[in-house]
Protein backbone atom coordinates (compact mmCIF):
# COMPACT_ATOMS: atom_id res chain seq x y z
CA UNK A 1 0.00 0.00 0.00
CA UNK A 2 0.92 3.44 -0.64
CA UNK A 3 0.18 6.70 0.97
CA UNK A 4 -0.67 9.55 -1.56
CA UNK A 5 -0.21 12.83 -0.27
CA UNK A 6 -0.82 15.10 -2.64
CA UNK A 7 -2.45 18.70 -3.30
CA UNK A 8 -5.25 19.25 -5.74
CA UNK A 9 -5.83 22.66 -7.67
CA UNK A 10 -7.77 23.82 -10.02
CA UNK A 11 -7.40 26.62 -12.47
CA UNK A 12 -9.02 28.46 -15.56
CA UNK A 13 -7.80 27.06 -19.12
CA UNK A 14 -6.61 30.49 -20.08
CA UNK A 15 -4.16 30.36 -16.99
CA UNK A 16 -2.20 27.34 -18.42
CA UNK A 17 0.82 28.75 -20.15
CA UNK A 18 1.20 31.10 -17.21
CA UNK A 19 1.72 28.39 -15.51
CA UNK A 20 4.17 26.68 -18.00
CA UNK A 21 5.99 29.77 -18.08
CA UNK A 22 6.61 30.31 -14.28
CA UNK A 23 9.96 30.20 -13.64
CA UNK A 24 9.51 27.56 -10.67
CA UNK A 25 7.71 25.26 -12.94
CA UNK A 26 9.71 25.66 -16.32
CA UNK A 27 12.95 24.95 -14.41
CA UNK A 28 12.29 21.93 -13.37
CA UNK A 29 13.12 18.43 -14.67
CA UNK A 30 10.22 17.16 -17.38
CA UNK A 31 9.78 13.52 -16.48
CA UNK A 32 9.44 12.23 -19.93
CA UNK A 33 6.33 13.39 -22.84
CA UNK A 34 3.16 14.42 -22.15
CA UNK A 35 0.90 11.18 -22.08
CA UNK A 36 -2.65 10.67 -22.48
CA UNK A 37 -4.64 8.41 -19.50
CA UNK A 38 -7.70 6.91 -20.53
CA UNK A 39 -9.48 6.14 -17.18
CA UNK A 40 -12.64 3.96 -16.49
CA UNK A 41 -14.07 3.91 -13.12
CA UNK A 42 -16.32 0.74 -11.86
CA UNK A 43 -18.63 0.05 -9.62
CA UNK A 44 -21.64 -2.07 -8.86
CA UNK A 45 -25.08 -0.93 -10.42
CA UNK A 46 -26.23 0.35 -6.59
CA UNK A 47 -22.99 1.91 -6.29
CA UNK A 48 -22.01 0.29 -3.55
CA UNK A 49 -18.31 1.34 -3.40
CA UNK A 50 -19.48 5.30 -3.95
CA UNK A 51 -21.51 4.57 -0.54
CA UNK A 52 -18.09 3.50 1.33
CA UNK A 53 -16.42 6.13 -0.46
CA UNK A 54 -13.83 3.60 -2.02
CA UNK A 55 -13.07 3.97 -5.91
CA UNK A 56 -11.58 1.30 -8.52
CA UNK A 57 -10.40 2.03 -11.92
CA UNK A 58 -8.78 0.95 -14.66
CA UNK A 59 -5.89 3.23 -16.31
CA UNK A 60 -4.44 2.85 -19.98
CA UNK A 61 -1.53 4.50 -20.72
CA UNK A 62 -0.15 3.31 -24.13
CA UNK A 63 -0.25 -0.61 -23.60
CA UNK A 64 -0.06 -0.83 -20.29
CA UNK A 65 -2.76 -1.68 -18.14
CA UNK A 66 -2.75 -0.02 -14.22
CA UNK A 67 -5.33 -1.16 -11.99
CA UNK A 68 -5.84 0.99 -9.19
CA UNK A 69 -7.54 1.21 -5.98
CA UNK A 70 -8.28 4.34 -3.79
CA UNK A 71 -10.19 5.02 -0.25
CA UNK A 72 -10.91 8.35 -0.10
CA UNK A 73 -9.69 10.50 3.56
CA UNK A 74 -11.05 14.24 4.62
CA UNK A 75 -9.36 16.44 2.81
CA UNK A 76 -9.21 20.55 3.66
CA UNK A 77 -7.92 22.99 1.33
CA UNK A 78 -7.23 20.70 -1.22
CA UNK A 79 -4.53 18.41 0.37
CA UNK A 80 -4.98 15.25 0.93
CA UNK A 81 -3.66 11.60 2.31
CA UNK A 82 -5.21 8.58 1.18
CA UNK A 83 -4.08 4.79 0.80
CA UNK A 84 -3.77 3.80 -2.92
CA UNK A 85 -3.07 0.28 -4.05
CA UNK A 86 -1.91 0.13 -7.41
CA UNK A 87 -0.85 -3.11 -9.98
CA UNK A 88 -0.94 -4.27 -13.38
CA UNK A 89 -4.39 -5.22 -14.81
CA UNK A 90 -4.40 -8.73 -16.91
CA UNK A 91 -8.12 -8.45 -17.76
CA UNK A 92 -9.46 -9.41 -14.50
CA UNK A 93 -9.61 -7.71 -10.97
CA UNK A 94 -6.88 -8.64 -8.38
CA UNK A 95 -7.99 -7.40 -4.79
CA UNK A 96 -5.45 -9.85 -2.73
CA UNK A 97 -2.90 -6.75 -2.75
CA UNK A 98 -5.94 -4.63 -0.56
CA UNK A 99 -4.66 -4.93 3.14
CA UNK A 100 -7.01 -2.55 4.70
CA UNK A 101 -9.71 -4.91 6.08
CA UNK A 102 -13.19 -3.08 5.64
CA UNK A 103 -12.02 -2.14 1.84
CA UNK A 104 -10.99 -5.74 1.09
CA UNK A 105 -13.94 -7.24 2.28
CA UNK A 106 -16.36 -5.12 0.53
CA UNK A 107 -14.10 -5.55 -3.02
CA UNK A 108 -14.41 -9.43 -2.66
CA UNK A 109 -17.95 -8.92 -1.89
CA UNK A 110 -18.94 -6.81 -5.38
CA UNK A 111 -15.70 -8.06 -7.38
CA UNK A 112 -17.80 -10.23 -9.90
CA UNK A 113 -20.82 -6.93 -9.73
CA UNK A 114 -18.09 -4.56 -11.06
CA UNK A 115 -19.38 -2.77 -14.33
CA UNK A 116 -18.05 0.72 -16.14
CA UNK A 117 -19.61 3.81 -14.70
CA UNK A 118 -17.77 6.65 -16.24
CA UNK A 119 -14.47 7.57 -18.01
CA UNK A 120 -12.18 10.20 -17.60
CA UNK A 121 -9.13 11.04 -20.36
CA UNK A 122 -7.06 13.77 -19.90
CA UNK A 123 -3.50 14.48 -20.95
CA UNK A 124 -0.55 14.80 -18.76
CA UNK A 125 2.28 16.72 -18.06
CA UNK A 126 4.54 15.61 -15.75
CA UNK A 127 7.61 17.36 -14.09
CA UNK A 128 10.13 17.05 -11.12
CA UNK A 129 10.31 20.47 -8.40
CA UNK A 130 13.86 18.92 -5.97
CA UNK A 131 14.96 22.38 -5.40
CA UNK A 132 17.29 21.15 -2.45
CA UNK A 133 18.12 17.43 -0.88
CA UNK A 134 15.03 15.83 1.06
CA UNK A 135 12.53 17.61 -0.70
CA UNK A 136 10.81 15.86 -4.22
CA UNK A 137 7.25 16.81 -5.54
CA UNK A 138 6.28 15.82 -8.88
CA UNK A 139 3.57 18.93 -10.76
CA UNK A 140 1.29 17.07 -12.82
CA UNK A 141 -0.21 19.32 -15.63
CA UNK A 142 -3.98 17.23 -16.59
CA UNK A 143 -5.95 18.50 -19.11
CA UNK A 144 -9.06 16.82 -20.77
CA UNK A 145 -12.87 16.05 -19.60
CA UNK A 146 -14.63 13.93 -17.61
CA UNK A 147 -17.24 11.63 -19.73
CA UNK A 148 -20.22 10.15 -19.77
CA UNK A 149 -22.40 8.10 -22.36
CA UNK A 150 -25.90 7.61 -20.72
CA UNK A 151 -27.43 4.54 -21.77
CA UNK A 152 -30.01 6.27 -24.17
CA UNK A 153 -27.23 7.49 -25.68
CA UNK A 154 -26.43 10.88 -24.29
CA UNK A 155 -22.83 12.14 -23.54
CA UNK A 156 -22.38 14.41 -21.00
CA UNK A 157 -18.80 15.90 -19.71
CA UNK A 158 -17.46 18.02 -17.63
CA UNK A 159 -13.38 19.60 -18.27
CA UNK A 160 -10.58 18.95 -16.48
CA UNK A 161 -8.12 21.89 -15.80
CA UNK A 162 -5.73 20.63 -12.78
CA UNK A 163 -2.30 21.15 -11.37
CA UNK A 164 -1.69 18.30 -8.90
CA UNK A 165 1.26 18.46 -6.24
CA UNK A 166 2.38 15.38 -5.40
CA UNK A 167 4.95 14.53 -2.31
CA UNK A 168 7.58 12.22 -3.32
CA UNK A 169 9.66 13.36 -0.09
CA UNK A 170 9.70 15.96 2.04
CA UNK A 171 6.54 17.37 4.59
CA UNK A 172 3.25 18.03 3.58
CA UNK A 173 3.87 21.35 4.26
CA UNK A 174 6.35 21.76 1.71
CA UNK A 175 3.16 20.89 -1.06
CA UNK A 176 1.13 24.04 0.48
CA UNK A 177 4.46 26.26 0.15
CA UNK A 178 4.90 25.83 -3.41
CA UNK A 179 1.28 26.11 -4.18
CA UNK A 180 1.36 29.82 -2.19
CA UNK A 181 4.55 30.83 -4.42
CA UNK A 182 2.85 29.24 -7.82
CA UNK A 183 -0.43 31.36 -6.32
CA UNK A 184 0.85 34.70 -6.35
CA UNK A 185 1.21 34.84 -9.83
CA UNK A 186 -1.44 32.49 -11.40
CA UNK A 187 -5.31 31.59 -10.12
CA UNK A 188 -5.17 28.74 -8.38
CA UNK A 189 -8.15 27.15 -6.10
CA UNK A 190 -7.44 24.20 -3.82
CA UNK A 191 -10.28 21.57 -4.60
CA UNK A 192 -10.92 18.50 -2.05
CA UNK A 193 -13.11 17.12 -5.32
CA UNK A 194 -11.41 14.11 -7.12
CA UNK A 195 -11.80 13.50 -10.15
CA UNK A 196 -13.57 10.23 -9.59
CA UNK A 197 -16.10 12.58 -7.12
CA UNK A 198 -16.55 14.44 -10.33
CA UNK A 199 -17.05 11.58 -12.22
CA UNK A 200 -19.89 10.71 -9.97
CA UNK A 201 -21.95 13.75 -9.77
CA UNK A 202 -22.06 13.59 -13.53
CA UNK A 203 -23.38 10.25 -13.45
CA UNK A 204 -25.82 11.04 -10.61
CA UNK A 205 -26.89 14.25 -12.52
CA UNK A 206 -26.51 15.83 -8.94
CA UNK A 207 -26.38 19.47 -8.54
CA UNK A 208 -23.41 21.38 -6.54
CA UNK A 209 -25.15 22.07 -3.15
CA UNK A 210 -24.37 24.98 -0.88
CA UNK A 211 -22.07 23.45 2.06
CA UNK A 212 -22.96 24.45 5.62
CA UNK A 213 -21.03 24.14 8.78
CA UNK A 214 -19.83 20.78 9.87
CA UNK A 215 -20.74 19.57 13.16
CA UNK A 216 -17.96 20.34 15.86
CA UNK A 217 -15.32 17.38 14.81
CA UNK A 218 -12.54 18.19 18.24
CA UNK A 219 -12.78 15.52 21.07
CA UNK A 220 -11.60 15.25 24.45
CA UNK A 221 -7.21 14.35 24.40
CA UNK A 222 -6.52 16.74 21.87
CA UNK A 223 -4.04 19.49 22.75
CA UNK A 224 -5.42 23.05 22.04
CA UNK A 225 -3.65 23.72 19.25
CA UNK A 226 -4.52 20.50 17.57
CA UNK A 227 -8.23 21.40 19.01
CA UNK A 228 -8.25 24.86 16.99
CA UNK A 229 -6.52 23.47 13.81
CA UNK A 230 -9.15 20.80 13.64
CA UNK A 231 -12.19 23.10 13.85
CA UNK A 232 -10.73 25.69 11.11
CA UNK A 233 -9.54 23.14 8.75
CA UNK A 234 -13.84 22.36 8.87
CA UNK A 235 -14.36 25.50 8.26
CA UNK A 236 -11.84 26.05 5.86
CA UNK A 237 -13.97 23.25 3.83
CA UNK A 238 -17.14 25.42 3.84
CA UNK A 239 -14.96 28.35 2.66
CA UNK A 240 -13.75 26.62 -0.20
CA UNK A 241 -16.61 24.48 -1.20
CA UNK A 242 -19.15 27.31 -1.65
CA UNK A 243 -16.09 29.28 -3.13
CA UNK A 244 -15.06 26.49 -5.63
CA UNK A 245 -19.43 26.26 -6.53
CA UNK A 246 -19.88 29.73 -7.07
CA UNK A 247 -16.45 30.17 -9.34
CA UNK A 248 -17.66 27.35 -11.35
CA UNK A 249 -20.90 28.95 -12.40
CA UNK A 250 -20.87 30.53 -15.46
CA UNK A 251 -22.86 33.26 -15.32
CA UNK A 252 -22.14 35.22 -12.52
CA UNK A 253 -25.29 36.81 -12.12
CA UNK A 254 -27.30 33.60 -11.80
CA UNK A 255 -24.73 32.54 -8.69
CA UNK A 256 -26.96 30.84 -5.95
CA UNK A 257 -26.71 33.70 -3.23
CA UNK A 258 -26.43 31.19 -0.38
CA UNK A 259 -23.44 29.96 -1.48
CA UNK A 260 -21.66 33.83 -1.69
CA UNK A 261 -23.95 33.79 2.05
CA UNK A 262 -22.25 29.86 3.10
CA UNK A 263 -18.80 31.56 2.02
CA UNK A 264 -19.54 34.51 4.46
CA UNK A 265 -20.37 32.19 7.34
CA UNK A 266 -17.28 30.36 7.18
CA UNK A 267 -15.36 33.55 7.08
CA UNK A 268 -17.26 34.73 10.66
CA UNK A 269 -17.04 31.11 12.29
CA UNK A 270 -13.35 31.39 11.27
CA UNK A 271 -12.65 34.99 13.24
CA UNK A 272 -14.93 33.70 16.09
CA UNK A 273 -12.85 30.68 16.43
CA UNK A 274 -9.70 32.92 16.27
CA UNK A 275 -10.69 35.03 19.29
CA UNK A 276 -11.54 31.92 21.08
CA UNK A 277 -8.61 29.83 21.19
CA UNK A 278 -6.39 33.44 21.05
CA UNK A 279 -4.19 32.55 24.14
CA UNK A 280 -3.31 29.24 23.07
CA UNK A 281 -2.27 30.93 19.42
CA UNK A 282 1.01 33.45 18.20
CA UNK A 283 -0.55 37.16 18.36
CA UNK A 284 0.65 38.08 14.75
CA UNK A 285 -1.40 34.63 13.25
CA UNK A 286 -4.41 36.11 15.43
CA UNK A 287 -4.06 39.96 14.24
CA UNK A 288 -3.41 38.76 11.08
CA UNK A 289 -6.04 36.61 9.93
CA UNK A 290 -8.83 38.55 11.90
CA UNK A 291 -8.26 40.91 9.30
CA UNK A 292 -7.83 39.41 5.95
CA UNK A 293 -10.74 37.33 6.71
CA UNK A 294 -12.63 40.23 7.99
CA UNK A 295 -11.70 42.03 4.82
CA UNK A 296 -12.52 38.92 2.81
CA UNK A 297 -16.59 38.57 4.08
CA UNK A 298 -16.79 42.44 3.72
CA UNK A 299 -16.85 42.23 -0.45
CA UNK A 300 -19.82 40.23 0.10
CA UNK A 301 -21.96 41.60 3.24
CA UNK A 302 -24.58 44.13 1.32
CA UNK A 303 -25.62 41.64 -0.84
CA UNK A 304 -26.95 39.08 2.35
CA UNK A 305 -28.59 42.20 3.99
CA UNK A 306 -30.62 43.02 1.16
CA UNK A 307 -31.78 39.29 1.03
CA UNK A 308 -32.90 39.31 4.71
CA UNK A 309 -34.53 42.41 3.80
CA UNK A 310 -36.57 41.04 0.38
CA UNK A 311 -37.11 38.17 1.97
CA UNK A 312 -37.80 38.65 5.72
CA UNK A 313 -39.04 41.59 5.36
CA UNK A 314 -41.41 42.82 2.11
CA UNK A 315 -42.16 39.66 0.92
CA UNK A 316 -43.81 38.47 4.20
CA UNK A 317 -45.99 41.60 3.69
CA UNK A 318 -49.89 41.33 2.54
CA UNK A 319 -51.21 44.52 1.19
CA UNK A 320 -54.80 43.05 1.19
CA UNK A 321 -55.88 46.28 -0.69
CA UNK A 322 -55.02 48.69 2.79
CA UNK A 323 -51.40 49.80 1.11
CA UNK A 324 -51.44 52.43 -1.81
CA UNK A 325 -50.60 49.99 -4.39
CA UNK A 326 -48.64 52.15 -6.28
CA UNK A 327 -46.09 53.10 -3.61
CA UNK A 328 -46.07 49.77 -2.58
CA UNK A 329 -45.16 48.51 -6.06
CA UNK A 330 -42.38 51.26 -6.21
CA UNK A 331 -41.03 49.86 -3.19
CA UNK A 332 -40.72 46.63 -4.63
CA UNK A 333 -38.89 47.74 -7.91
CA UNK A 334 -36.37 49.83 -5.74
CA UNK A 335 -35.96 46.68 -3.29
CA UNK A 336 -35.81 44.52 -5.95
CA UNK A 337 -33.48 45.98 -8.06
CA UNK A 338 -31.06 47.14 -5.54
CA UNK A 339 -30.72 43.67 -4.58
CA UNK A 340 -30.27 42.76 -7.87
CA UNK A 341 -27.43 45.06 -8.13
CA UNK A 342 -25.77 43.79 -4.81
CA UNK A 343 -25.86 40.04 -5.69
CA UNK A 344 -24.32 40.60 -9.09
CA UNK A 345 -21.38 43.19 -7.23
CA UNK A 346 -21.00 40.38 -4.40
CA UNK A 347 -20.35 37.74 -7.72
CA UNK A 348 -18.20 39.43 -9.34
CA UNK A 349 -16.10 40.26 -6.65
CA UNK A 350 -15.61 36.56 -6.03
CA UNK A 351 -12.18 36.36 -7.77
CA UNK A 352 -10.57 33.08 -7.90
CA UNK A 353 -7.09 34.28 -7.86
CA UNK A 354 -7.50 36.18 -4.25
CA UNK A 355 -9.84 33.14 -2.97
CA UNK A 356 -7.02 30.47 -3.89
CA UNK A 357 -4.70 32.34 -2.55
CA UNK A 358 -6.61 33.47 0.89
CA UNK A 359 -7.40 29.55 1.42
CA UNK A 360 -3.96 28.13 0.38
CA UNK A 361 -2.24 31.04 2.98
CA UNK A 362 -4.36 30.33 5.45
CA UNK A 363 -4.12 26.73 5.60
CA UNK A 364 -0.44 26.91 5.16
CA UNK A 365 -0.41 29.33 8.21
CA UNK A 366 -2.00 26.74 10.17
CA UNK A 367 0.62 23.76 9.54
CA UNK A 368 2.79 26.06 10.73
CA UNK A 369 1.29 26.89 13.83
CA UNK A 370 3.25 25.95 16.71
CA UNK A 371 2.55 23.44 19.40
CA UNK A 372 4.23 25.60 22.72
CA UNK A 373 4.57 23.89 25.83
CA UNK A 374 1.64 25.11 27.74
CA UNK A 375 -0.70 24.35 25.00
CA UNK A 376 0.30 20.96 25.11
CA UNK A 377 -0.12 20.91 28.81
CA UNK A 378 -3.40 22.63 29.09
CA UNK A 379 -6.32 20.21 29.43
CA UNK A 380 -8.77 20.89 26.39
CA UNK A 381 -11.99 20.23 28.36
CA UNK A 382 -10.85 23.52 31.28
CA UNK A 383 -9.89 25.61 28.52
CA UNK A 384 -13.00 25.21 26.91
CA UNK A 385 -14.80 25.96 30.10
CA UNK A 386 -12.31 29.20 30.82
CA UNK A 387 -13.44 30.48 27.15
CA UNK A 388 -16.91 29.79 27.30
CA UNK A 389 -17.16 31.46 31.11
CA UNK A 390 -15.39 34.90 28.91
CA UNK A 391 -18.15 34.52 26.38
CA UNK A 392 -20.65 34.58 28.90
CA UNK A 393 -19.34 37.25 30.56
CA UNK A 394 -19.09 39.67 28.23
CA UNK A 395 -22.56 38.87 26.85
CA UNK A 396 -23.60 39.71 30.36
CA UNK A 397 -22.19 43.12 30.05
CA UNK A 398 -23.73 43.71 26.33
CA UNK A 399 -27.21 42.08 28.21
CA UNK A 400 -26.45 45.19 30.53
CA UNK A 401 -25.50 47.93 28.71
CA UNK A 402 -28.96 47.15 26.30
CA UNK A 403 -31.10 47.11 29.07
CA UNK A 404 -32.50 50.43 27.50
CA UNK A 405 -33.65 48.65 24.52
CA UNK A 406 -31.55 51.19 22.59
CA UNK A 407 -31.11 49.25 19.19
CA UNK A 408 -27.27 50.05 19.01
CA UNK A 409 -26.92 47.90 22.18
CA UNK A 410 -29.42 45.42 21.19
CA UNK A 411 -27.17 44.93 18.17
CA UNK A 412 -24.11 44.67 20.39
CA UNK A 413 -25.71 42.02 22.48
CA UNK A 414 -26.90 40.16 19.45
CA UNK A 415 -23.28 39.71 18.39
CA UNK A 416 -22.22 38.86 21.68
CA UNK A 417 -24.76 35.62 21.70
CA UNK A 418 -23.40 34.86 18.25
CA UNK A 419 -20.05 34.64 19.63
CA UNK A 420 -21.68 32.88 22.53
CA UNK A 421 -23.20 30.65 19.98
CA UNK A 422 -20.46 29.61 18.12
CA UNK A 423 -18.34 29.08 21.43
CA UNK A 424 -21.03 26.22 22.18
CA UNK A 425 -20.72 24.77 18.79
CA UNK A 426 -17.22 24.62 18.66
CA UNK A 427 -16.69 23.11 22.31
CA UNK A 428 -19.81 20.84 22.30
CA UNK A 429 -18.56 17.88 22.00
CA UNK A 430 -16.41 18.11 25.38
CA UNK A 431 -19.42 18.34 27.44
CA UNK A 432 -22.57 16.20 28.07
CA UNK A 433 -24.45 16.61 24.69
CA UNK A 434 -28.24 16.38 26.22
CA UNK A 435 -27.32 19.48 28.14
CA UNK A 436 -25.37 21.65 25.31
CA UNK A 437 -28.15 21.19 22.95
CA UNK A 438 -30.92 22.48 24.94
CA UNK A 439 -28.72 25.37 25.92
CA UNK A 440 -27.68 25.76 22.31
CA UNK A 441 -31.70 25.66 21.32
CA UNK A 442 -31.92 28.67 23.61
CA UNK A 443 -28.86 30.39 21.87
CA UNK A 444 -30.74 30.03 18.54
CA UNK A 445 -34.32 31.38 19.68
CA UNK A 446 -32.45 34.52 21.35
CA UNK A 447 -29.87 34.80 18.66
CA UNK A 448 -33.14 34.75 16.22
CA UNK A 449 -35.29 37.40 18.15
CA UNK A 450 -32.29 39.69 17.92
CA UNK A 451 -31.68 39.07 14.60
CA UNK A 452 -35.49 39.92 13.69
CA UNK A 453 -35.10 43.36 15.46
CA UNK A 454 -31.62 44.23 14.24
CA UNK A 455 -33.29 43.60 10.28
CA UNK A 456 -36.26 45.97 11.35
CA UNK A 457 -34.18 48.43 12.68
CA UNK A 458 -31.72 48.04 9.77
CA UNK A 459 -35.13 48.20 7.40
CA UNK A 460 -36.16 51.36 9.21
CA UNK A 461 -33.07 53.13 8.27
CA UNK A 462 -33.06 51.94 4.72
CA UNK A 463 -36.90 52.66 4.20
CA UNK A 464 -36.57 56.39 5.49
CA UNK A 465 -33.04 57.09 3.32
CA UNK A 466 -34.91 55.29 0.11
CA UNK A 467 -38.16 57.60 0.84
CA UNK A 468 -36.34 60.78 0.65
CA UNK A 469 -34.34 59.59 -2.14
CA UNK A 470 -37.91 58.19 -3.98
CA UNK A 471 -40.96 60.10 -2.28
CA UNK A 472 -42.95 57.80 -4.34
CA UNK A 473 -41.88 54.65 -1.91
CA UNK A 474 -42.74 56.86 0.93
CA UNK A 475 -46.08 55.42 1.93
CA UNK A 476 -45.21 51.47 0.79
CA UNK A 477 -42.32 51.89 3.46
CA UNK A 478 -44.66 53.38 6.56
CA UNK A 479 -46.96 50.27 5.30
CA UNK A 480 -44.29 47.62 5.84
CA UNK A 481 -42.69 49.20 9.44
CA UNK A 482 -46.34 48.88 10.42
CA UNK A 483 -47.11 46.11 9.28
CA UNK A 484 -44.26 44.49 11.37
CA UNK A 485 -44.58 47.28 14.27
CA UNK A 486 -46.73 44.98 16.49
CA UNK A 487 -44.61 41.72 16.36
CA UNK A 488 -41.80 44.22 17.00
CA UNK A 489 -42.91 45.79 19.73
CA UNK A 490 -43.95 42.67 21.21
CA UNK A 491 -40.33 41.00 21.02
CA UNK A 492 -38.96 43.98 22.05
CA UNK A 493 -40.64 43.89 25.33
CA UNK A 494 -39.69 40.10 25.88
CA UNK A 495 -36.24 39.83 24.51
CA UNK A 496 -33.84 40.35 27.80
CA UNK A 497 -36.67 38.08 29.77
CA UNK A 498 -35.82 35.69 27.14
CA UNK A 499 -31.64 36.24 27.27
CA UNK A 500 -31.36 36.60 30.81
CA UNK A 501 -31.83 32.56 31.69
CA UNK A 502 -29.13 31.88 29.33
CA UNK A 503 -26.14 33.91 30.77
CA UNK A 504 -27.33 34.17 34.67
CA UNK A 505 -28.67 30.47 34.54
CA UNK A 506 -26.55 27.48 35.40
CA UNK A 507 -24.04 26.57 33.06
CA UNK A 508 -23.92 23.60 30.64
CA UNK A 509 -20.10 23.42 30.44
Amino acid sequence: MNQEIELKLTLPKRALAALRRHPLVSECDKLGNAVTLDNTYFDTPELSLKSRRVAVRIRRQGRQLLQTVKCAAVSSGGLSQRPEWEQAYSGAFDFSAVDAPEAAKLLHRHGEALVPVFTTRFRRETRRYAPRPGLSILLMIDTGDVLLSTADGEQRSTPICELELELEEGRAQDLLELACTLAQDIPLMPSDISKAERGYRLFLGAPVDVVRSEPSPIRPGQNVVEAFRCLAQSCVRQWQANAAAALAHPDPDSIHPDFIHQLRVSQRRLRALLKSFAPALPTDFVGEWNARLRDNASRFGDARDLDVFCTELLDAVSAEGLADAAALAALLDKAHRARDEARSKASHSLDMATQGRLLLEFSAALMRLPTNSLAIAADLRTFARLRLDRLRKRARRQFEAASALVPERLHALRIGFKQLRYGVEFFGPLFQAKTMGRYLEGMVRAQSTLGFLQDVDTAHQRLRLWAEETPATASGAAFVLGWHASRYARLRRRVLQDCEPLLWGKKPW
